[in-house]
């Protein structure tokens, strides 16, 4: 059992003892922290804090203990409940909130779940913050509120309406077009707030759909990263009713999957190739993804004559990047998409909204789309770390093998070479070395990999 404490917030695994694992106590410890740290930044004694979470079994639990938490510390809180992270940080921009509390996990199973910890713009605290928070967590010297002083709390059931709203008034999402779509959807919501996500914006644009995995259990049927290997039961689905497109989110639907009219997935990674495209289509301007993204938005970037730059992983660090160079999309290859007309966070509901518009406007297949842009093979894996000290030791390894190529060292290793690149880095989420490749055949990417892992595991031996 796992806790985890990274500028990703703080995550780990429901039950178990104190400070090992995601207790009553931890929570209660972090959120106290996270209050403190509001206040001390505003340099008052209250704060107003949105909280949202996904389905989790573990979620009314955890919640109930953070709300508490922050009343105690002095702090308003704005529950908007069930939320997807995007309207969680939509909430935070309406209500003029000082900070933002996300209970999710993400694409960890259910027996995770965290909390996200979000700033005054919505956005997630950066590192410095970050740093800050776990110092305090650390001393625990925590001063509550009176009890005159005690945060007020309100209710909020309108979230997702002003999230949709936002998303309507882009001029990108072509509503009137993508109205007259005669197509058939299905969307994967993995029993979690996708669900009504996903149909709060279809039903709004009057679309013909289905869901699968439609309830708020919080029990995923399957693993709720959405990746081919995890999709056996939506692509058979899929092609069972014949959708024309199909869109898989995770549980906090800021990851974005896309099944084409044969049930073919285009990949994460195109996900934001594909949405980017568009929107280059409509407004020139600079593109950002992380170390770890696919080559093909540089490719489509060149195309329209714009530049592409990389972040280190991880959505505060491909935001801050975003912001250094003003660029008009960006996201994550993981599926993750951020509009900064909309807001700087990844966001599925955006996503799927301007991947219909697209549709609509081009009138072209989900596969005919996908097949404008150019083939390139990713392989993805991990290796399980026992022992944190070996990291150092396999990254010096591996930099030392490929010395002849370019090395950058922003985060962990990357190896870039000519149409192939291999990633190391330490996960934000979990006790593992991820370890990504990319090239323009699979055999090739998977190559790369197995020669990585090869060097790692005589040095874990």
């Amino acid at each position: 059992m796992t806790l985890i404490k990274s500028i990703s917030g703080i995550r780990g695994t429901i039950g178990g003892k104190t400070g090992e694992n995601l207790t009553p106590v931890d929570v209660v410890k972090f959120t106290a922290a996270f209050a403190s740290l509001i206040k001390q930044n505003l340099q008052k004694e209250n704060c107003k804090i949105v909280v949202g979470r996904d389905a989790r079994i573990s979620g009314p639990i955890v919640k109930n203990l953070i709300i508490s938490t922050l009343q105690a510390s002095g702090c308003d809180v704005i529950d908007i409940d069930l939320a997807t992270t995007p309207t969680t940080e939509m909430a935070v921009i309406k209500h003029q909130a000082d900070g933002g509390i996300i209970i999710t996990a993400s694409h960890n199973p259910k027996q995770w779940n965290a909390l996200k910890l979000l700033n005054n713009k919505g956005e997630f605290i950066d590192a410095k913050q970050g740093k800050a928070l776990l110092e305090l967590a650390e001393k625990e010297d925590f001063n509550f509120a009176e009890v005159d002083k005690l945060g007020k709390y309100t209710k909020d059931d309108h979230a997702l309406n002003y999230h949709i709203d936002k998303i309507f008034e882009l001029p990108y999402v072509n509503i009137e077009k993508i109205k007259s779509l005669r197509i058939k959807i299905l969307a994967d919501a993995i029993n979690s707030v996708g669900s009504i996500a996903i149909t709060g914006l279809l039903d709004r644009l009057g679309l013909e759909y289905e869901i699968l995995n439609g309830d708020l259990s919080g029990n995923f049927v399957h693993n709720p990263e959405p990746l081919e290997k995890n999709l056996t039961e939506t692509i058979n689905t899929a092609r069972k009713i014949n959708a024309d497109v199909t869109f898989v989110v995770d549980p906090d639907v800021d990851r974005l999957a896309i099944i084409d009219e044969t049930g073919k997935l285009i990949g994460e990674e195109y996900t934001l190739v594909a949405i980017a495209d568009y929107i280059l289509q409509k407004k020139k301007g600079d593109t950002v993804s992380n170390l770890s993204s696919s080559l093909a938005l540089g490719d489509v970037s060149e195309k329209h004559y714009v530049s592409w730059h990389q972040s280190a992983v991880g959505e505060v660090n491909v935001v801050k990047k975003m912001k250094e160079v003003s660029a008009v999309i960006g996201g994550e290859g993981n599926g993750g998409v951020i509009l900064p007309e909309l807001h700087y966070g990844r966001d599925a509901i955006v996503g799927i909204a301007l991947f219909l518009s697209f549709m609509a406007e081009s009138g072209k297949k989900v596969s005919e789309i996908r097949a404008m842009y150019p083939d390139y093979y990713m392989s993805k894996n991990k290796i399980e770390l026992s022992n944190p000290e070996s990291i150092s030791k396999i990254l010096d390894k591996i930099e030392k093998h490929f010395e002849n190529y370019k090395i950058n060292k922003e985060d962990g290793v990357k190896i870039m070479m000519d149409k192939e690149w291999i990633h190391l880095r330490k996960s934000n989420t979990e006790p593992i070395i991820r370890i990504y490749t990319e090239s323009t055949s699979q055999a090739r990417a998977d190559e790369l990999a197995n020669q990585v892992i090869e060097i790692a595991e005589k040095i874990l031996s």
